[in-house]
């Protein structure tokens, strides 16, 4: 009975930690449902009311070629292709569109406008990630190996032994200035250097795409521009 108590706590405690991360997935579709629901019907709303008035003020263009229209263009905005002649030379595909998808795909980010539009280069994808990405975890992995007593032991042996320090004050000193650190390099310098890649958006936007960014999750919907995205953005991944 003795042995069958732990096992049958763990199990418990196992489905309850399931039952909480279930609910804590649920609790954040409903916040981003009641958040954004209402900026998306605002939008569509708006959407509809240029496409009626578009409609209107030119009789002589039919709703279906303007519905086709607008899907060919989507479509191609989608492949990062330019639909304006004023954006063909800034949106040609050239080497550094091809190394920025390598280095987020590489880096398990993935992009959400540059993809493969070729059989070979899609065949080819898929044996450079076989590849590439365990390289780069298995690289991260001995980086973080090597810089871990250097960026967590040393300073607090430092502190301890040349300041003086009790070794939990200079624990937490330490780990006050590192958050500071890279609060400050990671996320703020990025964001400032985004807002002033993009004049459009706020620092919060900024902030928020940075944050994304290091975490791999994507781009949050938000691309920066063609002239200096991609070399942010490969800056911001190579140091984070």
């Amino acid at each position: 009975v003795g042995g069958k108590r732990p096992v049958f706590i763990r199990v418990n405690a196992l489905s309850c930690l399931v039952l909480c991360y279930l609910l804590f997935v649920v609790l954040g579709g409903v916040a981003f449902t009641a958040v954004e629901k209402p900026v998306e019907r605002e939008l569509r709303a708006e959407v509809e009311e240029l496409r009626r008035s578009f409609l209107q003020e030119n009789p002589c263009v039919q709703e279906s070629g303007l519905r086709e229209l607008l899907g060919k263009a989507l479509s191609a905005h989608r492949s990062d292709v330019a639909v304006l002649k004023a954006d063909a030379e800034e949106r040609s595909y050239d080497f550094t569109s091809s190394l920025y998808f390598v280095i987020v795909t590489l880096t398990t980010m993935g992009s959400d406008s540059y993809t493969p539009k070729s059989y070979e280069a899609k065949l080819f994808c898929i044996f450079y990630c076989i590849l590439g990405i365990p390289l780069t975890l298995f690289l991260l992995t001995l980086l973080s190996n090597i810089l871990l007593p250097v960026v967590t032991h040393a300073p607090v042996h430092h502190l301890c032994t040349y300041w003086g320090m009790p070794y939990a004050r200079a624990a937490l000193v330490h780990a006050g200035l590192l958050s500071a650190l890279v609060l400050s390099l990671l996320f703020l310098l990025p964001a400032l250097l985004v807002c002033a890649a993009e004049p459009d958006w706020s620092f919060l936007d900024a902030l928020f795409f940075c944050f994304i960014v290091l975490s791999t999750v994507g781009q949050g919907g938000d691309s920066l521009g063609r002239t200096w995205g991609p070399t942010i953005i490969c800056l911001v991944l190579l140091s984070g």
